[in-house]
């Protein structure tokens, strides 16, 4: 038994999975060479999370992924929405084969009861909706099968908005914001119960969706724009504009977003990412960080290297002078009191 359960805010599982050819899931519960699988979940007290469903770019038109400027073109609509179909039924499908490890979850009580089950809670998330059409028809069939978070966008532009591009240093302010498919879409969101992700979206588009949402405002997996000044994190201003909210921040460990100098290197140390939760509990306070990963989707640091590493950065926490009640709070508590609020 580990001492703290993990609620994480983002994985690439799903992709991962699915470039495999793995459309049952089965690396998951029998060991996969990658950041999650059952056995590293729970040796490292991963109990659950927002398992995404993204639709990659063409790898011969991509950028170089060790560059420091990245920008993505615009996906194929038919494709992203095949993609994306197949991520889902992935996820299904494990869901179906072993309920006894792996559940997906529509509720805060449905996640705080597979955890004293022994299964893992999955919230089923869309990163980018290439895959929804712009009279959200796709929206809908995927709630129906459990979809409860979604990011309107991925780190390029689709019809519902501007994702911001990979640059450091650099502003978040990259561009125009929703377009008007976007501000329905928020406004859908809203009706259902979906949980919208800002992690992606450049700073206009933030505003837009503060401006537009009545909801808490989240992202599930950045960081702090005044440790790391790469656009994919949060300036203060929108840090501040999440806790006027009630909102969350899931601290991203992708260690370009992490270290100071913004380089892919493993070679990042605990005090890397502790330096963005000191700045995120300051702007936030205690009940509005928490932790989001992107294991399989992000160069993790090396001394986590999985799922099952997770009790290291816990350790990093309690030598930070965190205490057992503020350390549960951003690895478990804070993620179910969003969940409850936003999506019931």
């Amino acid at each position: 038994m580990t001492k703290f359960s993990i609620f994480d805010g983002h994985n690439d599982l799903l992709l991962n999975l699915w470039q495999s050819g793995d459309r049952e899931g089965a690396g998951f519960f029998a060991g996969r060479d990658g950041n999650v699988d059952l056995d590293k979940c729970r040796a490292g007290g991963f109990a659950g999370g927002f398992f995404a469903i993204w639709v990659p770019g063409d790898r011969a038109t991509d950028p170089d992924p060790m560059a420091a400027v990245r920008v993505f073109a615009p996906l194929d609509v038919a494709r992203a929405k095949q993609i994306t179909l197949e991520q889902s039924a992935i996820l299904l499908r494990m869901a179906r084969a072993r309920p006894d490890a792996l559940r997906i979850c529509t509720t805060a009580a449905q996640i705080n009861a597979a955890r004293a089950e022994g299964a893992i809670a999955a919230i089923m998330h869309i990163e980018g909706c290439e895959g929804i059409g712009p009279d959200l028809d796709e929206l809908h069939v995927y709630h129906a099968a459990g979809l409860r978070s979604l990011g309107p966008v991925w780190s390029r532009d689709n019809i519902f908005g501007h994702g911001v591009p990979f640059r450091f240093p650099a502003s978040p302010d990259t561009g125009p914001g929703l377009t008007e498919p976007g501000r329905r879409l928020v406004a859908e969101c809203d009706a259902l119960g979906v949980l919208i992700d800002l992690s992606h979206l450049n700073e206009a588009g933030f505003w837009d969706v503060a401006r537009l949402s009545n909801r808490p405002l989240v992202a599930t997996h950045s960081g702090a724009h005044a440790v790391t000044p790469a656009t994919r994190n949060l300036t203060d201003a929108q840090l501040d504009a999440i806790a006027e909210r009630g909102g969350l921040v899931g601290l991203n460990f992708g260690v370009q977003f992490v270290r100071e100098d913004g380089i892919k290197n493993p070679n990042t140390a605990p005090e890397d990412l502790i330096r963005h939760l000191d700045h995120l509990l300051a702007r936030l306070g205690e009940g509005g960080v928490a932790l989001g990963s992107d294991f399989d989707g992000a160069m993790m640091p090396g001394f986590i290297g999985s799922a099952a590493g997770l009790p290291k950065l816990t350790d990093a926490m309690e030598r930070a002078g965190y205490g057992d009640a503020l350390i549960t709070r951003i690895c478990w508590d804070n993620w179910l009191g969003v969940i409850g609020r936003v999506i019931g």
